[in-house]
């Protein structure tokens, strides 16, 4: 019987040209490919796509939040793209955004899950998580996190004393050029080791540099540890998640307000004039011997707005984290079917030149109004809806004390004979490209 089979099959393959075959292989793929990216009734417009790779090829992987402007002008303020693996739509303009992840934030709320993200992370913790997972795992993060400090003063606390440690650590440079990332990097994430292990690690420690370093490399990961427990199959309380909630706390707890604090030492040496202000403010606020508080924010509204323009200027997440539409649903009259990806642009959402008087200009005056602190609608860097980000309090505490400690210590320059630039590495944030500063002592 197996012989006659064969028979049959090498008959099958000599009868039929192998060129015939792939040609025939390849057009049912494209039919299929066709198929399946064909737009639903009343989707979004958007660019036309390429076979199998979307719109890929369309944007520039070094600036992909820049090149998508350039469809906005086209297109408007709600166009779809394709990817190569999902529909998607980008959303521009405060309006659409607002409509979308907070007047029907419930349909807006889930995670898309790329194949790489599914074998990674599997719908587990906190950032990719969706539905009843996502819920019951950011209900207990922000519990655990308040049990262990936040919003109280011993917080606060720690933050200042390690703002200590990492002025002693600048000050060992001897206002030589140095590279603050991993420094900076290595006081911010004790932050988070102190709330969730209790303790800090010290800068020269091994295997706390080689998890820095690894951290930088791979960019998602993250920490947050309490007691849990295994049994009940419908609760996601389980070692695994735990382990998942870790990461994504460290991720969340570090990479991104280190990064936004490197800016803003970078935009303080490229402008020194606005690093003069900030310091006079210092200065007269608090002298050079008292430790900088949150209490203290409101009697200086200059700093406060450097720090906010450091923030837009950044622009660290330039397109939010990606939502999934979780049941078929309507935006701005156009049908979304459950499964499509939306993007918002915060990037034209903080460049936007009606919202800005200067838009791609480095300018505190944006958060100011007859000398005091002005609140902005339009600036998101913390996105907004039930998906904010949850340490939005913890990384505006660690922003106003690590970055006011430093201006009172320290004057950063230029290196000499050193020019310095605004170019950016595109991973999961949008970080300066590596570079040197002088910290130059004050006083």
């Amino acid at each position: 019987m197996l012989e006659v089979l064969g028979s049959l099959a090498a008959a099958l393959w000599a009868a039929v040209r192998p060129g015939t075959l792939l040609l025939g292989a390849a057009a049912f793929l494209f039919i299929a490919d066709f198929l399946k990216r064909r737009r639903p009734k009343n989707f979004p417009p958007g660019p036309a796509g390429l076979p199998f790779v979307g719109n890929s090829l369309q944007l520039n992987p070094e600036k992909v939040h820049l090149t998508l402007q350039q469809f906005v002008k086209k297109y408007g303020n709600v166009f779809s793209l394709d990817f190569g693996t999902s529909p998607s739509i980008l959303v521009t303009g405060l309006p659409l955004i607002k409509e979308a992840l907070v007047h029907q934030g419930q349909n807006f709320s889930s995670r898309p899950i790329m194949p790489l993200q599914e074998h990674i992370f599997n719908n587990k913790g906190l950032i990719m998580s969706s539905g009843h997972i996502w819920k019951e795992q950011r209900r207990f993060a922000l519990t655990t996190l308040r049990n262990f400090g936040l919003g109280k003063k011993s917080l606060e606390e720690r933050i200042q004393e390690e703002a200590s440690y990492l002025i002693q650590t600048i000050r060992e440079e001897n206002g030589q050029p140095f590279d603050p990332h991993f420094t900076i990097n290595n006081a911010v994430s004790n932050i988070i080791c102190s709330i969730t292990f209790g303790e800090r690690f010290d800068y020269q420690d091994d295997q706390f540099q080689e998890l820095l370093r690894l951290l930088d490399e791979v960019l998602n990961l993250h920490t947050s540890v309490c007691c849990q427990h295994k049994g009940d199959a419908a609760s996601s309380f389980r070692e695994e998640n735990l382990i998942y909630n870790t990461l994504d706390l460290f991720f969340a707890g570090t990479e991104t307000t280190s990064t936004t604090l490197r800016w803003g030492l970078l935009y303080m040496a490229l402008n020194p004039e606005i690093q003069e202000k900030v310091q006079a403010e210092i200065d007269r606020v608090l002298g050079q011997s008292q430790q900088p508080s949150t209490a203290a924010r409101e009697s200086m509204p200059y700093t406060n707005a450097v720090i906010h323009e450091v923030l837009r200027m950044g622009n660290i997440i330039p397109l939010n984290v990606p939502r999934e539409v979780a049941v078929d649903t309507t935006l701005a009259r156009y049908h979304l079917p459950k499964g499509t990806v939306v993007v918002t642009n915060l990037t034209a959402l903080h460049r936007d030149p009606a919202e800005w008087a200067t838009p791609d200009t480095f300018n505190p005056e944006h958060f100011l109004e007859n000398g005091q602190f002005k609140k902005r609608e339009s600036f998101l860097p913390f996105s907004i809806g039930k998906r904010m980000c949850l340490g939005e309090q913890l990384a505006r505490t660690e922003l106003f004390i690590f970055f006011t400690s430093l201006l009172q210590k320290f004057t950063f320059r230029p290196p000499e004979n050193e020019k310095l630039s605004l170019k950016f590495r595109v991973s999961l944030t949008l970080a300066p490209v590596s570079h040197q500063l002088c910290a130059v002592p004050r006083g």
